[in-house]
């Protein structure tokens, strides 16, 4: 029996969910995929599938098999394309998952760089704001913007950190003037990123040590342009990352205020499983964000 054939029919199948679509994937006969299937369960002495007229499924013990099998044919791609990277330009696919306003605003442009730099390179961008488990769903790098990583099992690579600031527009200051304590928060409009739910507690630091104030929210919205935007036009106070709103600040549209106090650390990091750190690709795109954005980002350039 031919392992490395057989596991890849096993897993083309279990992906695929049947095996004329395995079959056409892997440019076999169906019985040339049935064959290895049926070998590889004979050696195991497991039944790997459940076979039926209109679909096939993995077993327990098949789908248990099927993760540690894909595993290993994922290893064996990434040493092949180490070895083969190593004497030729790099190439091969990316796949990356990002939140969404870093990924529009910074991420994608530097993406499309990249790939001028190494056009043999081709890169699949997903972008959401959900937490994304990059070895269940199949990510080769995974970009956050939270406080320090803690996850054993990936590799994180700390990018750049990446502040937030308390910021208005200079009409609204005009209007209702500009606040210089924490607790001014709770009088003004202010506009809270996150849900309702969660409620409206900014958690600062400043001199005194931490402080968890109670704003006055007016608008709140999961994402930070919506808010970015509302702040521009004079709808209130928000707290929100340089990433989002330094071309504000350098315009002069925004205005930072309460500068003694900033909100708790938070970094631009990479993810990435512990088996993707043989591939030339990753470490080139490690390589070109620190690049592009480590040490002081460009829209922390603020006079």
């Amino acid at each position: 029996m031919d392992k490395f054939s057989s596991l890849t029919a096993f897993t083309k199948v279990v992906e695929e969910g049947s095996f004329a679509a395995a079959a056409r994937a892997l440019g076999l006969s169906r019985s040339q995929v049935n064959k290895s299937v049926i070998n590889l369960e004979e050696h195991l002495g497991v039944q790997l599938l459940n076979r039926t007229t209109r679909a096939v499924a993995a077993t327990p013990s098949g789908q248990a098999f099927y993760e540690r099998a894909r595993a290993i044919l994922s290893d064996l791609a990434e040493a092949e394309c180490a070895v083969s990277e190593d004497r030729d330009e790099p190439r091969g696919q990316l796949n990356i998952n990002a939140p969404m306003s870093f990924g529009i605003l910074h991420l994608g442009p530097a993406l499309s760089d990249f790939m001028l730099r190494y056009p043999k390179i081709s890169v699949e961008l997903v972008l959401n704001d959900r937490f994304v488990d990059p070895v269940s769903e199949g990510f080769d790098v995974t970009v956050r913007i939270a406080a320090e990583a803690d996850v054993s099992s990936l590799i994180d690579h700390q990018i750049v950190e990446t502040k937030r600031v308390i910021c208005a527009s200079p009409d609204l200051l005009k209007r209702i003037g500009e606040p210089t304590t924490p607790a001014d928060l709770g009088a003004a409009p202010c506009l809270h990123y996150g849900h309702l739910t969660t409620g409206r507690t900014w958690r600062l630091i400043g001199p005194e040590g931490v402080v968890d104030t109670q704003v006055n929210g007016v608008f709140c919205s999961n994402n930070g342009e919506v808010l970015r935007e509302a702040a521009v036009k004079g709808l209130g106070i928000t707290k929100l990352p340089t990433f989002i709103v330094g071309s504000e600040l350098q315009a002069g549209r925004l205005v930072t205020v309460l500068q003694d106090y900033k909100a708790p650390s938070i970094y631009l990091t990479l993810l990435y499983p512990p088996n993707r750190h043989l591939s030339a690709r990753i470490r080139l795109l490690v390589a070109f964000l620190y690049e592009r954005f480590g040490d002081r980002p460009y829209w922390d350039l603020v006079e």
